[in-house]
């Protein structure tokens, strides 16, 4: 197990679009981190069920979407390309469905390379259906067999890159969010979230050394952006979604540790600090995400990205074409215009950096925790503790100062309403002991055993 105790990337300048210094070097010759940026697209069903009569359709409309995209990327002169196949739940409780898409959008890769030099890797992200049994059973049970089973056919059928958007410690955190109680979020990420995701990727490590796929990375997406939609929705502060990003990170780190090696999931805006941390490749999405949700990060995204992606957008059609093409041809512009920048040395590179993340970071605290010069400041706060639970207690007191005098400083936009949640919000991490254990103890006294099944994270 990897121990992460400094940054790979300590300078600010350092952390950049397209280049890494732990860089993923693929079997069709691709690299991801090592000077270019690459378009990730995300593509998904239109509105239907899915079961065995429907089947045959299901494959039908993965058939259109990756000829249409592969087809329009070869036109485009993309240098490579990465088709992340999410599944749905349907297709990761029945695995051999989930193994039957993966094989066709293998194959069409696989043609589109040999005729026409397109360069193109599969990342498939099973579904983390272990949280459709309440409260969730996740080390066992046959949700845990489908899911493991799941991930081992696709990586068989073709996939490159192995992810999966993980929900352990969820069933506390949502409460957390709507309550804007600090210790219980801390609670799920610090320390259930942390021990599941251990758990579960030391089993997606062994997958990957096994088949030869890449155990590439997880997302805090449940968490972190389910906060970021609250705060959009005004349901709760843009401070407190704020923080709750940062607090991610340490929930997320432990896939590094356990043997995850990049590039990161698309939708874990806390890329940037896995980035600075472990040195590995990331995913990231912005303003082309905006086809599968709103957000105040839609180019401060771009500055630190080495794949750049839509999120997620359904076969639909548009007036420009069926939906998933139009998405990749966003994404392939997108790309380019940074590879151009890459191209002219790392002065020009820094300069469309710095515009990417000026025209995001005075308007939210959400994108002002995601400047490089933050990102690097609160990563090294994290990573000055040793436990997973500490390093959320420091990210948090960390944060919230940084927060603070970024109001102080007049670096970001805050409504007047939301001051208040500051020193509300510091009470609450003033109040987190250092006493791991004795922290433990009382959060699953308060804990609903309704919802969770505290044994299941080894806390009794």
């Amino acid at each position: 197990m990897e121990q992460y105790t400094q940054l790979a990337i300590p300078n600010p300048d350092d952390l950049l679009f397209g280049v890494c210094p732990r860089p993923l070097s693929l079997k069709n010759g691709m690299v991801i981190g090592g000077g270019t940026v690459y378009p990730e697209l995300n593509f998904t069903l239109p509105v239907m069920g899915i079961e065995a009569s429907t089947m045959p359709e299901v494959r039908a409309q993965y058939t259109q979407m990756i000829e249409g995209v592969c087809a329009r990327a070869a036109e485009l002169q993309t240098p490579g390309l990465v088709v992340e196949f999410e599944l749905l739940p349907e297709l990761t409780q029945n695995p051999e469905w989930g193994a039957d898409v993966t094989k066709i959008l293998r194959e069409t890769l696989d043609r589109y390379a040999a005729k026409h030099g397109l360069k193109g890797a599969l990342r498939v992200t099973p579904n983390d259906i272990r949280e459709f049994e309440r409260p969730p059973l996740l080390r066992t049970g046959l949700l845990w067999d489908n899911m493991l089973r799941s991930f081992r056919l696709c990586a068989e059928a073709g996939a490159d890159l192995l992810s999966i958007e993980s929900t352990g410690g969820k069933e506390i955190h949502d409460d957390a969010l709507l309550q804007a109680d600090l210790a219980a979020a801390v609670f799920a990420l610090g320390v259930l979230g942390s021990r599941d995701m251990a758990f579960l990727w030391d089993a997606i490590v062994e997958i990957g050394n096994e088949t030869g796929a890449v155990p590439a990375g997880d997302t805090a997406c449940g968490f972190g952006n389910t906060a970021m939609m609250l705060a959009h929705a005004r349901y709760i502060p843009k401070v407190w979604a704020a923080l709750v990003r940062v607090l991610t990170v340490t929930r997320s780190l432990v896939a590094y540790e356990r043997g995850a090696v990049g590039p990161s999931k698309d939708c874990a805006y806390e890329g940037p600090y896995i980035k600075a941390i472990t040195g590995y490749p990331i995913a990231l999405e912005g303003a082309e995400a905006a086809c599968a949700h709103l957000s105040s990060l839609g180019n401060i995204m771009k500055a630190t990205a080495d794949l750049w992606s839509n999120e997620s957008v359904q076969n639909v059609k548009l007036l420009g074409g069926m939906a998933p093409t139009v998405s990749l041809e966003q994404l392939v512009y997108a790309a380019r215009l940074m590879n151009v920048a890459t191209g002219k040395g790392k002065a020009a590179a820094l300069m469309l950096r710095d515009w990417f993340v000026e025209s995001d970071a005075p308007f939210d605290p959400q994108a002002y925790v995601l400047r490089p010069d933050m990102v690097i400041k609160l990563a090294g706060e994290i990573v000055a503790e040793p436990t997973p639970y500490l390093r959320t207690r420091r990210a948090a007191l960390a944060t919230l100062e940084a927060l603070r005098q970024g109001v102080a400083q007049g670096a970001f936009s805050l409504p007047k309403t939301e001051t208040a949640w500051l020193d509300r919000l510091s009470k609450q991490a003033d109040a987190l002991p250092e006493d791991e254990g004795a922290f433990i103890a009382a959060q699953a006294a308060l804990a609903d055993r309704a919802k969770v099944r505290l044994e299941q994270y080894e806390v009794a």
